[in-house]
């Protein structure tokens, strides 16, 4: 796949679909793959931070979760033409994993959360299979990753925040018999019913980082990232 660089950090230009097809084709030949959500804070961030450049860029696939995203590759006449947002590409995941009999497993957030976020995930998806489940507080990796490759998931979902998640998920990666791996920051709290995405409304619009800027004004300072991004990409477009 023909990956998009911004400033160092790369992106897939794959929508909803083509990367369901594509992991069903890896894990098919026994291959693990890995999902990492970009947007402009993310790219931001990569400028001072090698070690989070190297994470995103060493994923299998960078989903454009990010309306700045998307209007830099129409500034640049790259081949993104939507967003891939994290929630929404776990909830292509788990409706896919139902459909083919794929084994799921949650880790992270707190109990309540995870456990509530498993019951209304199998409310909607009743053939699914949570084949386990373990909250973010616990202490004994090594006694974690057995029980991941215990319950014999194909895919595990981990709500620890970036990059932190997905410092754990290379650290343990080599360890787990996992084909898919997915870090999903709060997504946990939105399936559980705790947290309320923006209205279908902004989200179509691209406007749901307005909407929640709205709700939560302090998040200002994190939102100066999007037009700084796409300055800095309108200055360096060729």
């Amino acid at each position: 796949m023909q990956k998009e660089t911004y400033f160092g950090v790369n992106v897939s230009p794959l929508s909803y679909d083509e990367i369901l097809q594509d992991i069903e084709g890896r894990m098919l030949k026994n291959e693990q793959s890995t999902i990492i959500a970009v947007n402009p804070e993310k790219v931001m961030k990569a400028q001072e931070d090698e070690q989070l450049c190297e994470l995103i860029n060493n994923s299998t696939y960078q989903i454009p979760d990010g309306i700045g995203i998307l209007l830099a590759s129409k500034l640049k006449k790259g081949n993104i033409t939507s967003r891939v947002t994290g929630v929404d590409m776990m909830d292509k995941l788990l409706e896919f994993a139902s459909q083919k009999g794929y084994k799921v497993f949650l880790y992270g957030a707190k109990e309540e959360v995870v456990k509530k976020a498993k019951e209304k995930i199998e409310e909607k998806y009743p053939t699914i299979t949570i084949s386990g489940y373990e909250n973010g507080y616990v202490k004994d990796m090594d006694a974690l990753v057995h029980k991941i490759n215990e319950s014999q998931a194909d895919m595990l979902f981990v709500a620890m925040g970036s990059p932190r998640q997905e410092l754990w998920i290379r650290e343990h990666m080599p360890k787990l018999n996992v084909k898919v791996f997915q870090g999903v920051g709060g997504s946990f709290d939105v399936f559980a019913g705790h947290v309320q995405r923006a209205p279908e409304f902004y989200r179509n619009l691209g406007l749901e980082w307005f909407y929640r800027l709205m709700k939560e004004p302090h998040r200002l300072k994190r939102q100066m990232a999007l037009p700084k991004f796409l300055l800095k990409v309108l200055v360096s477009k060729k």
